[in-house]
């Protein structure tokens, strides 16, 4: 898309350059019959430069390019309609510059309004005190999560209050579809109170994108997803279907930061030497999933019936599964994990992540200030 838009720019600027040099005696530009003015010259001009001045902003990826496109394309269909019956067919060109221009205005648009979530959302937390996890804490706990967070590495260390990390992801968006999107994601997660917000980059095809972002806050889930940052294809909110599914996602989630299972809104029930129910309660949204881990103590899956959207009348079995686990930053993680979906006659395996970086507390902090 980024090359096919630049020859875009760079052949309609040019014809806006004949343009000028018609105007003053140095080209014919016989594309254009009727006699252009010194006056309008200086106006194709113009237009040329803003084009040119668009084109390498937008080859040095500067965010707000467009802005300079909009003007641009207004001025080039100014005299476009000037010189109407000569130079029509240059608003095709126009309308595919000002549409490229619209979604670079809405990316924008949809980073400020994410950057605006993750402020609000770390604003309470970074104020809490360090508090540094000890097994006394972990007595009550029954023996399979005491033994998982033992394993991790969390007694003696910080208490984890907020999280940044970095997934890639590999995705299939349907039961019957073959070949594995790739994408990759951002993740946030404030533990008191608790909260994440996830930001997904998705490559379907060349030249076309789609965004999304989950968010859970203060008990209340959203789910959005936008094609090339400007079209809504989900907006999933004020439901408390969408509620409990994002709040079962954190409450899965908490395995990337294991001292999140002693929150007071998490209480556990023991199932066996091996597994626990996990019973999340948070103002008013409720959730549960047993966590299932093996002989050393590592996590090996969350099992939990979730609703896959509002319009499910029924929850579906929803299986996340570690494949990899390693230390990071002092803490044992999953670092792979698969997502799937038990259908009525088979399963969806539906995503794959790696994560790539994650960032604890003080960690994430001075990643923000620099």
């Amino acid at each position: 898309m980024r090359i096919a838009l630049s020859i875009v720019i760079v052949i309609h600027g040019i014809i806006h350059l004949f343009g000028f040099l018609k105007a003053f005696g140095f080209s014919e530009f016989n594309a254009i019959s009727q006699p252009i003015s010194k006056t309008f010259g200086i106006l194709w001009l113009i237009a040329f430069l803003l084009f040119a001045v668009t084109l390498s902003l937008y080859l040095s990826y500067y965010r707000y390019w467009w802005i300079i496109a909009i003007f641009a394309v207004i001025l080039s269909q100014f005299l476009i309609i000037s010189y109407w019956s000569d130079s029509k067919f240059g608003t095709i060109f126009n309308l595919v510059i000002l549409v490229a221009a619209l979604i670079g205005f809405s990316t924008i648009s949809f980073q400020k309004k994410v950057t605006a979530e993750v402020s609000d959302l770390f604003a309470q937390s970074e104020k809490s005190g360090k508090i540094i996890l000890t097994e006394q804490m972990l007595k009550s706990f029954p023996h399979p999560v005491k033994k998982w967070l033992c394993n991790s590495g969390i007694p003696g260390n910080e208490i984890i209050q907020h999280v940044y990390l970095e997934q890639e992801i590999q995705m299939l968006m349907k039961p019957e579809q073959k070949d594995w999107m790739k994408a990759e994601a951002k993740q946030y997660f404030s533990v008191e109170p608790p909260a994440f917000n996830w930001t997904i980059d998705l490559h379907m095809k060349p030249g076309l994108k789609v965004v999304g972002r989950d968010k859970f806050e203060d008990g209340k889930g959203e789910m959005l997803i936008k094609l090339l940052s400007a079209i809504p294809m989900v907006n999933a909110k004020d439901s408390e279907k969408v509620d409990q599914a994002t709040l079962q996602r954190y409450l899965a989630e908490i395995v990337w930061f294991p001292s999140a299972a002693i929150s007071s809104y998490i209480s556990w029930e023991p199932i066996d030497h091996y597994s626990a129910n996990a019973i999340m309660n948070y103002k008013g949204t409720e959730g549960s999933g047993v966590f299932q881990f093996d002989e050393n103590g590592d996590f090996k899956k969350f099992v939990a019936m979730r609703y896959k959207d509002a319009r499910d009348t029924e929850p579906a079995e929803w299986t996340v599964t570690a494949s990899e686990t390693a230390v990071r930053n002092g803490i044992r993680i999953p670092v792979q994990s698969e997502v799937k979906w038990k259908l009525v006659d088979s399963e969806w395996t539906w995503l794959k992540l790696r994560i790539s970086d994650i960032k604890y507390n003080d960690q994430y902090l001075a990643s923000k200030r620099n």
